[in-house]
């Protein structure tokens, strides 16, 4: 049967979807690790987990009100858990006015704007029209959060330097949005295509761009002349008029 089929092409596509959410967690783990260990979020923003939860709490109604979606709504609802102990571990060792943005924050998207979305889409829509509402908020959620790899990305052209970009996180773009585009293409979803089509492009193009200035950045730190220019930068500048002055009256004194 045809269905038989389709079924048994996705089984990988079911394994990797399933070991995405270990790798996930893995790669975010060292930041709330070291968090944990300096019991102070330091210059960490909130504000990639706060919306990762929003994200991960749409694609998990998505994947229960859509016949068929239990990957979407698993792997999202494992990611839940997740960001809530990730943002839990923020709150807990954030300055109290960093705690107190972070607690508005979700407090306005992950509880306000998901309870008024649900509540509207799940009393007033009914069949098609509100799988259609709640993917495009999803999918539109999606592609605004992959603004941060672009950011990412001029930064390694303007500095030439992968230092900004993890190869680890650029390969899980790759990773991430070319199994949920495989995923989407043979289910014939498009909500779900659409944004990790993006994700998976920008993935590859993060990859590149790590490729090429991997390299030159490996040059820079080898080059006498930079480690020359680096030691400069700490040097005390001992022939500056001010220093002059200092040492006069340092002999002054002892005279």
């Amino acid at each position: 049967m045809p269905w038989l089929i389709v079924a048994s092409e996705r089984c990988p596509v079911v394994t990797i979807g399933k070991c995405q959410m270990v790798a996930g967690v893995c790669i975010v783990r060292p930041t709330f690790w070291r968090i944990v260990k300096q019991r102070s979020t330091e210059d960490f923003s909130s504000i990639p987990y706060v919306c990762t939860l929003l994200n991960s709490s749409l694609w998990t109604y998505y994947g229960i009100i859509k016949p068929g979606s239990y990957l979407v709504s698993t792997v999202n609802g494992f990611g839940i858990i997740a960001e809530i102990i990730y943002i839990a571990i923020f709150l807990i060792f954030a300055p109290l006015k960093i705690k107190l943005k972070t607690a508005a924050l979700v407090g306005t998207l992950d509880v306000g704007f998901l309870g008024v979305a649900m509540a509207v889409t799940f009393w007033i829509m009914h069949g098609d029209a509100r799988i259609d509402v709640v993917g495009f908020l999803a999918s539109g959620l999606n592609i605004i959060m992959y603004g941060s790899p672009l950011s990412a990305m001029k930064t390694v052209v303007t500095t030439k330097s992968v230092e900004y970009m993890p190869f680890f996180l650029s390969f899980f773009f790759f990773l991430n949005g070319g199994v949920w585009t495989l995923y989407a293409t043979l289910v014939r979803d498009l909500f779900l295509g659409v944004p990790n089509g993006i994700g998976f492009l920008l993935g590859v193009a993060q990859l590149v761009l790590y490729a090429i200035y991997r390299k030159t950045d490996q040059q820079n730190k080898n080059d006498p002349t930079t480690l020359l220019e680096d030691g400069w930068e700490n040097q005390r500048l001992i022939d500056s008029p001010s220093n002059n002055i200092d040492s006069h009256r340092r002999e002054q004194n002892d005279n």
